[in-house]
């Protein structure tokens, strides 16, 4: 009988414990749901929830809540769990580095660009990264995979590709020609010379590319990549000059020259191969042509009187060399406030912003703005959109209607910049609206 009492309070303990250890999870995963829903709540009040670009999907049927994407996820709140499954909740803020997709052990994340809402133009091209247009092929940010490592694994692979059909006995001047010195076109270019491939690379601005307008402070956010004739390269954060250093260092040592200044204004099919025509009148012929010129490669203009005046740029390249100034900052997004901060110590910085609220900052840009503001170190004009610049002033009138003239010595415009559509019509690569269509993903077996 003391037996049968001893087994029963024994097995109780244990189902007790049980019990209480199933209690205190299902209470754990509860108030963790209910702080992401928040999260969401938030995030959809500040216009954070819908994606811009590339984005993560997660299939609910796959997740088995390990938590490794988002430990893997170098921003903050990108995704969460709730109800036992991934979710997303601030996907504008993804910059589709990929790690999500890497790290899931059961392969349930997917990289998406645009929703059934939203579609985001991008130029046709397969697996082999080679456009409609045959011959030209098309990697990097302007092919929808605009993070560094992306961009560089792309580059690399774009030319192993078109490398295949290179024809030695061509008359054209060299094998290829590669328009862009950005992530992607530095690694082509390095690929092309591991290939011995007759190779010139052209870029508008000067070697970076994308990477080389960043305010000099700007933390890259970045993975392991693996730069062909270079090796592995561990950047997780690194500032933007440490990246321009090792492009140049990397090109140095391989004897690659940029042909810097070298704006492409348009590709045409002559005798069997390309013709490149660039700004100043220079002429390049090639078997084939890679595009790695990205998104964002020619600013977007405000079209206002005034903005061709010396005193306007669209990127801020010294700001330490910028002092006891009337700035004026005009845009929404991550270069307009991380400008903006770094001008603001040493001036007198204003922020003009034609929305009502800031929807697509990092977490900690929108931090360090609210901090400045606070302190004041910095104004903020929202619903705000400039009409003039003058010599010493500049014109700004508000979605109520009201107007308004400040003193002013320097004016950075970040509108962001648009997909080169015409230029890529007139070389007759096709472009299409994708919604919610997936780019990578993980193949099912």
């Amino acid at each position: 009988m003391e037996s049968f009492w001893e087994k029963i309070l024994i097995y109780g303990g244990v189902a007790f414990f049980l019990i209480g250890v199933l209690y205190i999870y299902i209470r754990k995963l509860r108030r963790e749901s209910k702080r992401v829903e928040e999260k969401i709540r938030v995030a959809k009040e500040e216009g954070l929830h819908e994606p811009v670009s590339l984005h993560p999907v997660v299939d609910v049927n796959s997740c088995i809540q390990s938590g490794a994407c988002i430990r893997a996820c170098p921003e903050h709140d990108i995704l969460g769990i709730r109800n036992g499954k991934a979710t997303v909740i601030n996907a504008s803020r993804c910059v589709g580095h990929g790690a999500c997709f890497h790290a899931c052990p059961t392969q349930a994340i997917s990289l998406f660009l645009g929703t059934e809402k939203r579609g985001v133009d991008l130029p046709h091209v397969n697996q082999y990264f080679e456009s409609n247009v045959k011959g030209i092929f098309i990697a990097g940010e302007m092919g929808g995979m605009g993070l560094i490592r992306n961009a560089v694994e792309q580059g690399r692979q774009a030319v192993n590709n078109l490398a295949k059909g290179i024809q030695y006995e061509s008359k054209a001047e060299y094998d290829l020609v590669v328009v862009g010195a950005g992530p992607a076109g530095i690694s082509a270019t390095l690929e092309a010379r591991r290939l011995k491939l007759k190779t010139v690379t052209l870029e508008q601005d000067t070697l970076g590319g994308t990477v080389a307008s960043f305010p000099r402070a700007k933390i890259v956010m970045t993975s392991p990549m693996d730069l062909p004739l270079h090796g592995k390269v561990k950047l997780f954060e690194t500032d933007k000059n440490e990246l321009l250093d090792l492009w140049e260092k990397v090109t140095a040592d391989n004897g690659i020259s940029i042909h810097e200044n070298k704006k492409v204004d348009k590709i045409e099919i002559q005798n069997g191969h390309f013709k490149v025509l660039c700004h100043n009148g220079e002429e390049y012929t090639a078997q084939k042509v890679l595009l790695a010129i990205g998104r964002r490669g020619t600013p977007r203009k405000l079209n206002v009187p005034g903005e061709d005046l010396p005193k306007v740029y669209y990127r801020l390249l010294e700001p330490e060399f910028v002092s006891d100034k009337d700035i004026l900052v005009v845009g929404g997004g991550d270069s307009a406030v991380e400008s903006a901060l770094l001008l603001a110590p040493q001036n007198r910085v204003t922020l003009s912003y034609r929305k009502e609220t800031f929807s697509r900052l990092k977490s900690k840009n929108n931090e360090l703005l609210g901090k400045a503001i606070s302190e004041k170190k910095l104004e903020v004009l929202l619903n705000s959109n400039v009409t003039s610049i003058g010599e010493t002033d500049v014109s700004l009138q508000f979605e109520d209607g009201k107007a308004m003239e400040m003193k002013n010595d320097l004016v950075y415009i970040f509108a962001g910049g648009e997909l080169p559509t015409e230029f890529l019509k007139n070389a007759g690569i096709e472009i299409t609206r994708k919604f919610g269509e997936a780019i990578l993903k993980h193949e099912r077996r």
